[in-house]
């Protein structure tokens, strides 16, 4: 084996008593422009002549019946090369980085065509791979800039991961009726891909496999697919319409994401999951209906769907705990299935919808539900619903009036905080606690009632209630929250029941109005800053005096 101390003996020129070339025995040479192998060598090693950046030409002789990994990689000034019908396989990365490679004639001995070896021939305009070829690995003409078409024989079942992706250039490809599965990645960024046929006899297609494909206009996906992986035609942005086939039964994570062209889209009822992201980002969608067979639809699937007016969801039985729209759309309906028991998370920030219909099967609204549904004017909740979430309707600015069924038994923290047109509610008296911060910043709420179960007022809890003139505060109330009633302007005046034997620090601060409140004996304690800000004509009775202050309350 001619290796590199015999290269140090013998020069370039390799005497014809050996039979192969060493690993690595012409590496790095890079003044090596061009060498003859003689007709007694039968095998070239690994990495043989690789980063040889001068070698311009090199003629393999037909004994030759082995070509190592990466063998001619980094010879970026290698322009051609003709590779004798003696070789069978050409090795991982044999080409790699042969930047100035233009031409390449692959003989019909070739079975096999390893990964990564034609990666980043950038001067690769055509190729044709011969019929003897049954597999292209992952990666093998991946970064192939100028590469404009290519043809997959008939004897090849699976184009390998990351094939073409980066070929910029590619415009035309075909593939045969042979090709069972399309890798990972495998057409990813190619930008001048407008069409592609994909065969019948496909049942895989891999995620990401057109990923980036911004020129792709349409495409045909044959009934033999059951599943659109993740991120399988994401920022494909001149995707205008697809057919799925009802052999698909799920759509990937970031399936069709960014999809901006893509104007309507039909599922059908053989989908039973929709990914997360899936359509995040398609400004053009419009409609979508979503049916039965679908069981769940993953976290902000809808994100950033700025044309979507209209969403129909039939009995899904599960929606993500994340927000599935969160965008700054014009959704102005959305129908909530009807076998889903529990809306949970934060689904909806959508700033435009002012109709919501939540069927009687949901028994909670979760967290967050419909905060910032800035539009929102008005919503129905049905019998069923037991519990209203913290935030869940947390600055619907536009909400005037809500019904809360007999069967709500608890308001979550800040459950309607900074519903700014708000100005009325009735609480039924099946509630038993209403959170901190509930009625915060309700600046039009002039009237409501407590309900006799309630046994505590949490912190805050009709802060900034600016309109609200008076309050009737049920015996059933043990303590009153800090800041419970601050800034409450428009209060005159209020009747604390014997019951309570707490009022919490700054409880009625800056309310200018309260002109006389009425105390129990039963109070043991009063906050900070009890009545700060309050006038000094504001009549307290005597047991005022009797009773024990925290620092600092104000006394006048």
């Amino acid at each position: 084996m001619f290796g590199i101390k015999d290269r140090k003996k013998y020069g370039m020129k390799i005497p014809e008593k050996f039979c192969g070339i060493a690993d690595e025995c012409f590496s790095g040479c890079n003044n090596l422009r061009q060498i003859n192998i003689p007709s007694n060598i039968e095998s070239i090693g690994d990495s043989c002549f690789s980063e040889c950046t001068s070698l311009t030409t090199i003629n393999i002789p037909t004994s030759v019946s082995e070509i190592g990994d990466e063998c001619f990689s980094r010879c970026t000034l290698l322009k051609s090369i003709t590779i004798p019908s003696s070789i069978s396989k050409l090795g991982y990365g044999c080409f790699s980085e042969c930047s100035s490679l233009t031409t390449i004639n692959i003989p019909t001995s070739v079975i096999e065509i390893e990964r990564r070896c034609f990666n980043e021939c950038k001067s690769l305009r055509t190729i044709a791979i011969p019929t003897s070829v049954v597999e292209i690995g992952d990666n093998c003409f991946n970064e192939c800039k100028i590469l404009t078409s290519i043809t997959i024989p008939t004897s090849v079942s699976k184009i390998g991961d990351g094939c073409f992706s980066e070929c910029s250039s590619l415009r035309i490809i075909s593939i045969s009726t042979s090709v069972i599965e399309i890798g990972y990645g495998c057409f990813n960024e190619c930008s001048s891909l407008k069409t592609i046929n994909i065969p019948t006899s496909t049942s895989k297609i891999g995620d990401n496999c057109f990923d980036g494909c911004k020129t792709l206009q349409s495409i045909d996906i044959p009934t033999s697919v059951s599943k659109l992986g993740d991120g399988c035609f994401s920022e494909c942005s001149s995707l205008d319409s697809i057919t799925i086939p009802t052999s698909i039964s799920k759509l990937g994570n970031n399936c069709f994401r960014e999809c901006s062209s893509l104007q309507s889209i039909d599922i059908p009822t053989s989908v039973s999951k929709i990914g997360y992201n899936c359509f995040s980002g398609c400004t053009r969608l419009k409609t979508i209906t979503i049916f039965t067979s679908v069981s769940k639809i993953g976290s902000s699937c809808f994100y950033g769907c700025s044309s979507l007016t209209t969403i129909s969801i039939e009995d899904v039985k599960y929606i993500s705990e994340e927000r599935i729209f969160m965008n700054e759309a014009v959704l102005i309906s959305i129908e909530i299935p009807k076998n889903l028991k529990t809306i949970n998370g934060k689904k909806i920030e959508k700033k435009d919808i002012n109709e919501f219909i939540i069927p009687s099967t949901i028994t909670k609204i979760g967290n967050g539900c419909f905060e910032e549904c800035e539009s929102l004017k008005s919503i129905t909740i049905p019998t069923s619903v037991s519990e209203l979430g913290n935030d869940c309707f947390e600055e619907c600015e536009s909400l005037t009036t809500i019904n809360i069924p007999t069967s709500v038994s608890e308001l979550g923290d800040s459950c309607f905080s900074s519903c700014s047109l708000l100005t009325s509610i009735n609480i039924p008296t099946s509630v038993s606690k209403i959170g901190n911060s509930c009625f915060y910043g309700c600046t039009r709420l002039r009237t409501i009632n407590i309900p006799t179960n309630v046994s505590e007022l949490g912190n805050s809890c009709f802060d900034g209630c600016s309109s609200l003139t008076s309050i009737n505060i049920p015996s059933s109330v043990i303590e009153i929250g800090d800041w419970c009633f601050s800034e409450c302007k428009s209060l005159r005046t209020i009747t604390i029941p014997t019951s309570v034997i707490e009022i919490g620090g700054w409880c009625f601060n800056e309310c200018k109005s309260l002109t006389s409140i009425n105390i129990s004996t039963s109070v043991i304690e009063i906050g900070d800053n009890c009545f700060d800000g309050c006038p000094n004509e504001l009549k307290k009775n005597e047991v005022l005096r009797k009773i024990y202050y925290k620092d600092d309350c104000v006394i006048v």
